[in-house]
């Protein structure tokens, strides 16, 4: 299985002031770390041991992170900040019922994710019975290109927004990841005819999902919603609508729908 993508990528010129360096070290604590050093995290950050042990100090006072007897671990304030966001807290909210029936529509992995930068973010997952142990994670983000949720969102997304995509390069996480611009283009054209994207095997080896965009009412997306799951038994094409019906769903209440949709693809 490929690893989750760290929580945010590291911009060397944020680390000039105070707010950077310390966002850097938060950053730095990977999603299977429990306990961090304080040399590994000085590795990691690439900052002077000084800088990274000071400001530990204040974060630790902060609650931001905590010290154990192995080193530092993100501290409890952290997520208590993170259940404030009024975003992904409203969107979470207002979909979970919908993502709730889907589960029991298909017991297979669901997915809620929004597009930050270049990358999906996952906002919410209800993991499938049986289903693959998949990397991604609340919190967790993964490259939009090789992702159902990310081709469903680039495609109903300002040309901008595909354009910065292409031009970081398309990372191959598997064989089947699409890496090619044009190809990548024809798809996400597609996407917009049929209202919903397919992923086989392009993020994690042996995993499909359908996914379908959640519109806003300028029809671009907010969010999508997908169904993952093993590709010998999950059939994309027939979970699609079942997909589509949620997502419907959700931008019916956040003020898109079907016109929405409409207005993009013509």
């Amino acid at each position: 299985m490929m690893k989750a993508m760290r929580s945010i990528q590291r911009n060397d010129e944020a680390t000039d002031s105070v707010v950077g360096r310390a966002m850097t070290i938060l950053t730095a604590f990977g999603p299977a770390d429990t306990v961090v050093g304080l040399a590994e995290l000085t590795r990691r950050t690439r900052l002077p041991k000084a800088t990274v042990h000071r400001l530990l100090g204040e974060l630790t006072a902060w609650a931001a992170v905590e010290r154990t007897e192995g080193g530092y671990r993100l501290g409890m304030r952290l997520f208590e900040l993170g259940q404030l966001a009024p975003r992904q807290r409203g969107l979470r909210e207002a979909a979970l019922p919908l993502l709730s029936d889907l589960y029991e529509a298909t017991h297979e992995t669901v997915h809620l994710g929004v597009l930050d930068g270049l990358q999906v973010v996952y906002v919410e997952k209800l993991a499938g019975r049986g289903g693959p142990a998949l990397a991604s994670r609340v919190g967790g983000r993964m490259p939009a290109h090789c992702t159902g949720l990310g081709k469903a969102m680039l495609a109903f997304s300002p040309p901008s927004v595909l354009h910065d995509v292409v031009a970081a390069g398309l990372t191959r996480l598997t064989a089947r990841t699409i890496v090619m611009p044009g190809i990548l283009e024809r798809e996400l054209t597609t996407v917009r005819t049929r209202g919903v994207a397919f992923e086989h095997e392009e993020s994690t080896p042996g995993v499909v999902c359908a996914a379908c965009p959640v519109l806003g009412p300028d029809g671009t997306a907010l969010a999508a919603i997908s169904v993952a799951g093993w590709a010998d038994r999950l059939d994309t094409a027939r979970l699609a609508p079942a997909v589509r019906t949620a997502a419907l769903g959700l931008s019916r209440q956040l003020g898109g729908g079907p016109s929405a949709q409409v207005s993009r693809t013509r």
